[in-house]
């Protein structure tokens, strides 16, 4: 037994004098304590989260025990640099020299861009700068927030087709000052990626007595058509308080409207445009005599006329009544020559002569008489 309390305590040992991972503190080290606008610095940091986003900014008015008071209004967005951070939560970056808003003192402030919120300032003069002193502490109530911040709310039908994205910033405060504060004015920040936030002041009705706490409800709205990764921060008395992540869907309303415009309208310019170049375009002839535009089949009307039949002269002479002798044959009358209803009787192949359907007869008048008894 006692050899292998040995043994444990020897493999227990190392182990718990062993720093836990990630308990360190993040920090960030520079490479000159000042430099002139124009110049640049070597930022280090350890202690950070491994592969994680960072921003450095030289900031103005600040410094490491009270923060930056401005926010990032005081600091120098448009030269800042964002670096990554390794696995093991390392970073060494280059940052160039520029005058802040505010005059100094001054600080390199780094802060993570995504994720849970961490940062560091080191301090830092910028050469040639104004200096003036830091605005004191006001005294009596100061709140602090006590829980973690969280957005509550969800996206409706209307936000996915471009309606500003709204939610409710929820967090709780406590008063760890000596005296009540009535009818705090918070400022609500909101910014897209790397850029500094937009800042709108918004006044929360109620009072929070020296010692107590009390749950803030404030409402955040994007602009319309909002979508990615925005950061809402909170400030309270020109200190920063706290961030809250929030990722916005894409609107794909907006993306199929779009799709089905891009559709729709060429095909309605393309009929439009169609119809008038119809209507312009001049009428051609058609093979058969008609009008270039076929407006249908009409079938023409015939007239189905019977051209009358003349009878033989012999024939119409014979019915007339004469007498005859009983020993006197009765000849019988040639068939009449029929027409096709096609043809007319000038045009008639079977007539011999123009005008006449049956062959003339020599002792026969034109003029087809009656004889009576003689």
């Amino acid at each position: 037994m006692t050899v292998l309390a040995a043994v444990l305590a020897l493999l227990v040992l190392p182990l718990s004098g062993a720093p836990a991972v990630g308990a360190e503190k993040p920090s960030v080290k520079l490479s000159k304590s000042q430099a002139g606008t124009g110049g640049s610095i070597t930022v280090t940091g350890s202690g950070w989260r491994p592969k994680t986003l960072l921003m450095m900014l030289i900031c103005g008015q600040s410094v490491p025990s009270r923060g930056v008071i401005g926010g990032t209004n005081s600091c120098a967005n448009a030269d800042g640099r964002a670096v990554t951070t390794d696995a093991k939560g390392d970073f060494s970056k280059e940052l160039p020299v520029a005058e802040p808003p505010e005059p100094c003192p001054c600080v390199v402030h780094v802060a993570t861009v995504t994720g849970a919120k961490a940062e560091a300032d080191a301090v830092f003069m910028v050469a040639g700068h104004s200096v003036e002193r830091l605005p004191e502490e006001e005294s009596g109530g100061r709140l602090s927030v006590l829980t973690d911040t969280r957005l509550d709310g969800s996206s409706g039908l209307l936000t996915s087709f471009g309606a500003p994205p709204s939610r409710t910033l929820v967090f709780t405060v406590g008063n760890v000052g000596t005296a009540a504060v009535k009818d705090p004015v918070f400022q609500v920040g909101t910014s897209h990626g790397v850029f500094a936030p937009t800042w709108e002041e918004q006044q929360w009705r109620g009072t929070v007595e020296p010692g107590k706490k009390a749950q803030i409800k404030l409402p955040v709205e994007l602009a319309a058509g909002a979508h990615g990764d925005y950061t809402v921060s909170l400030k309270y008395g020109g200190k920063m308080l706290a961030e809250q992540p929030w990722g916005v869907g894409r609107p794909w309303g907006v993306t199929l409207f779009w799709i089905l415009l891009a559709v729709v309208v060429p095909a309605a310019v393309f009929r439009i445009g169609m119809a008038v170049v119809d209507r312009l375009r001049p009428r051609r002839p058609s093979r058969r005599g008609g009008s270039g535009r076929r407006r249908g089949l009409r079938m023409p009307e015939l007239a189905l006329r019977m051209p009358r039949l003349s009878m033989p002269s012999a024939t119409k002479a014979s019915t007339a009544p004469e007498s005859r002798t009983p020993s006197t044959p009765i000849t019988p009358a040639p068939a009449p020559t029929r027409t096709l209803p096609w043809f007319t009787p000038d045009s008639d192949p079977g007539i011999p002569a123009a005008g006449q359907l049956s062959a003339p007869q020599e002792n026969s008048p034109t003029t087809p008489t009656r004889k009576g008894n003689t």
